[in-house]
């Protein structure tokens, strides 16, 4: 078998079932890169400031289409209202959010049971090792920018303690700090008072927060299709091995003599008009 594989067409056979194994693992890749690109890219218009009061209005639900916007808000921090999330990571080490209320100007007011005068919005000014890290927010008004995104679910069954939370929960926080807010929060980029951006504490880290992606979803086509290209990839190689086998049969088959009348062992044919009678 190996010195039929060796002939020099079935070497060259060789070559090229190779080569065309390769492509079909190449679109095999191709389409598999397919199975999970997803078809909504990220919206550079997320990235543009755009005012807090424009893009959500509070007492509703919180739509995904201004999730990761950037957003401005001019108002105030209450430091009575601050609370510490835990269990967050930076930069692989775990420590806590720093989450304060913010009392948003010209929002509009809610009315009903349990509503406050104004409305507020909880705000991520960034991350700290240790709880005592954790200073107080700067006074007097503010201008804020930063990422809007969704409220986070509570942690169910887990009693943070007093000043903690499990988890940015807007529902959780409302009924901690008894305001009116937004369905959602902010993740601090920046402060400005007086025209003068703030700088943060020394201990107190930005969270820098990028636009998620949108979640892929699977195609499961292009998924069929890569897995497709992989068979015929090995199906080439098989053909390849099976014409080497068929050759090598036939060969064998020459070799072999012809042995099923011996010459010798004939009988001698007699004329029938040698016969006598």
């Amino acid at each position: 078998m190996l010195k039929t594989a060796l002939k020099p067409r079935w070497i060259a056979g060789l070559v090229f079932a190779l080569l065309l194994s390769g492509v079909f693992v190449l679109l095999s890749q191709w389409q598999f890169g397919r199975s999970t690109q997803s078809d909504v890219p990220v919206d550079p218009s997320a990235e543009q400031v755009r005012p807090l009061t424009g893009v959500l209005q509070p007492g509703t639900f919180f739509p995904g289409s201004v999730s990761d916007q950037m957003v401005s808000a001019k108002g105030s921090y209450d430091p009575a209202k601050q609370v510490l999330v835990e269990g967050r990571l930076l930069a692989g080490q775990k420590g806590y959010w720093v989450v304060t209320a913010f009392a948003v100007d010209d929002a509009p007011v809610l009315h009903g049971v349990g509503a406050s005068p104004k409305t507020w919005i909880p705000v991520a000014r960034g991350w700290v090792a240790d709880p005592a890290q954790a200073s107080p927010p700067p006074s007097g008004t503010i201008e804020l920018t930063g990422r809007l995104l969704p409220s986070e679910a509570p942690v169910p069954n887990v009693d943070a303690g007093a000043g903690r939370a499990s988890a940015v929960s807007v529902a959780e926080l409302i009924n901690t700090w008894e305001v009116s807010s937004y369905p959602g929060f902010v993740a601090a980029t920046s402060e400005v008072a007086a025209g003068k951006t703030l700088a943060l504490p020394e201990q107190l880290k930005p969270l820098n927060i990028p636009a998620q992606p949108p979640t892929q979803q699977i195609n499961w086509l292009n998924l069929f299709y890569s897995v497709e290209w992989v068979v015929f990839a090995g199906f080439a190689l098989y053909i390849w091995w099976r014409m080497v086998a068929d050759d090598h049969r036939r060969t064998l088959e020459e070799e072999e003599p012809d042995d099923e009348f011996p010459s010798d062992d004939l009988p001698a044919i007699t004329k029938p008009e040698q016969v006598k009678p």
